[in-house]
Formats: structure tokens, sequence, C-alpha cells
């Protein structure tokens, strides 16, 4: 694996051997004192964010500072970026430094697969090659979301293949939607698509899922369920009619958490909508899986790490 781009570039084997990477690392740290591994010790991870981002960056952080990796951050407000400076430029000068991998997350769809090219590019005429790992590109595609998501499923469920798994919310302009449909589809999970029309995007009859505009109907059958974040500020527009009628809608209360099956888990990517997307009792209650994601997080970024700059594990 030179990169991560997108769950489209794993199929089943390589995501699995993924999470069970992940599973291992998290089994190796757990209790220790000291949560560090000499695994990548000498090589260079940075992030770049083009973007606002707390779980992401710092998971990816603390991911590679407990694998002895050199961490740098770099946000755009406060780099060249802000003078002018090209995605292209700031993306050889970075591999030009040394780096042996860069996280990066950017507004613009395709922004991280641009980098790879580059980078590949730059790589044949110097002999030096940087990983690129996608952290969130436009409303395209979040893959190490999908993977931590899965890791928490498979903890709660057992086994994510046979599953249904709905996906609640603005999958419109969710990168973290569409790559877990590819991902628990790959795994073999059933994926249902729930939320109003004017937050599908176009082209979604084509996705390996099922969509469906009644949240009530679709909770009794569900062995998880997944609430997305509303995204406004990437909304141009009405596409519905309020934060109170969306929430009476599509927002997971304790009346519908009770339409659940005993113990079904309550995923959501973060930051959470408290009151629209999710009722804070929810969002507190014994089913939620919320800073599961979180600790999960960690450790499946660590196996991305691990997979692009020590190779896959015997």
């Amino acid at each position: 694996m030179k990169h991560l781009l997108s769950i489209a570039d794993l199929d089943a084997a390589s995501a699995t051997g993924l999470l069970d990477t992940a599973a291992r690392l998290k089994d190796t740290l757990l209790g220790r004192e000291v949560r560090k591994l000499p695994t990548l010790r000498g090589r260079t991870v940075v992030t770049l964010f083009y973007e606002d981002s707390t779980r992401t960056r710092v998971s990816f952080e603390i991911a590679g500072k407990w694998m002895s990796a050199d961490t740098i951050n770099i946000s755009a407000k406060g780099s060249s970026v802000s003078k002018g400076e090209s995605l292209r430029d700031t993306s050889l000068t970075i591999s030009a430094m040394g780096a042996d991998c860069v996280i990066v997350r950017h507004p613009a769809s395709g922004a991280p697969h641009r980098m790879a090219a580059w980078a590949d590019r730059d790589a044949a005429a110097t002999g030096t090659h940087t990983s690129i790992v996608n952290a969130g590109d436009g409303t395209h595609e979040h893959p190490t979301q999908a993977l931590l998501d899965a890791a928490t499923l498979r903890d709660r469920l057992g086994s994510v293949a046979g599953r249904r798994i709905g996906i609640v919310g603005d999958v419109l302009h969710s990168r973290v939607a569409r790559s877990n449909v590819l991902l628990l589809s790959t795994l073999g999970a059933e994926v249902v698509l729930i939320a109003p029309p004017t937050l599908l995007p176009t082209g979604v009859a084509e996705w390996p899922c099922r969509v469906s505009h009644h949240l009530d109907a679709e909770l009794p059958a569900l062995d998880a369920v997944m609430m997305l974040r509303v995204q406004a500020e990437r909304m141009r527009g009405g596409f519905f009619p309020s934060a109170r009628e969306y929430a009476i809608a599509y927002g997971l209360n304790e009346n519908r958490l009770g339409l659940l099956p005993e113990g079904a888990p309550v995923l959501h990517p973060g930051p959470m909508v408290r009151g629209m997307e999710i009722a804070p009792a929810v969002a507190d209650s014994p089913n939620s899986a919320v800073l599961a994601q979180v600790r999960n997080g960690v450790h499946v970024r660590m196996a991305v790490l691990y997979h692009l700059l020590a190779g896959a594990p015997e």
C-alpha cells in the first residue's frame, strides 16, 4: 500500500488486515503505563489540514507519536498557503523536506489524489517516496473514519458481515457516509441510508445500499445506527424547513432509541449537534459508541501508518 486515498482502494482482505492490525496494536498497548512502540522510529509524519479538525488531526498525531515517528502539524492558516502558495508547491515542498507520509484534509474533493500523483512523479525522479493519506476531501471520502467505524462495530457486534447498518442524516454533504457505504458493503454488511430526499446525492441509487426516508420504520430491523452531522457550513440554500423539524423527523431521541434492538450501538463521527441529530440522553447512553470510535481512531490510524511505512505484518 503506497497511499490511502479511498476505501475503493481496499478489498475485503486488505481492509480486514488493517482492522486486525489495529486490534493487535490495541491489545499490545492495553494496560501499558508508557504507550510507546519503536515501530516507526526515524520516520517523519506530517499532518496538513486546510480545514478545522479535532478528532482526526489529534488522533493521527497521537498515532504517530505512539509509534515513535516524528510528527509535524501544519495548518493552512499559519503556513505559506495564507500567502497564496498552491497545493502543488506545498505538497512538493513537504516531500522535498523528507516527509515519509503526509496526512491531508482539504475542502476540494480529489485534492489528496492530486498530491499522490505529484508524490509518485517526484519519487520516480528522486528515488524517495512520500505516502499520502486522505483525512477527508470535500464531500468525497474519509477512509480512516470508515475504518474506525468498522472497528467499533466489530467490537460491539462481533462481526460486520451479515449485519444491517443504518446511516442517518446529511448524506449529501457527508464524506463519512460515502466511505462507510463502500467499506461496510465490502465487508458484507447491508447498509440502509435514511435521509430526506433533499439530503441525498444524485446517483445514490447506484451505491451498494438501500435508501429510505422513514427513520421510525427502519430502526427495529437495524443492528446499529450511525447518525451523521448536518453540515450547515457546506449548505447553500434550504435543505429542510428548520432544525426543529429535522430533529422531529430524523433526530435520534430516547423514544427512537427504544425502537432499536436491545444493545444496538449508536455511532456518530462527531462533532455532535446535541438536540438536533441526537438527543443528549442518547449520546450519553450505554448504547452510545461515540467515545469508543474516538479510542479506536488512534489504533486504526496507527495501523494505517504501520502498513504504509513499515510494511504489512508477516
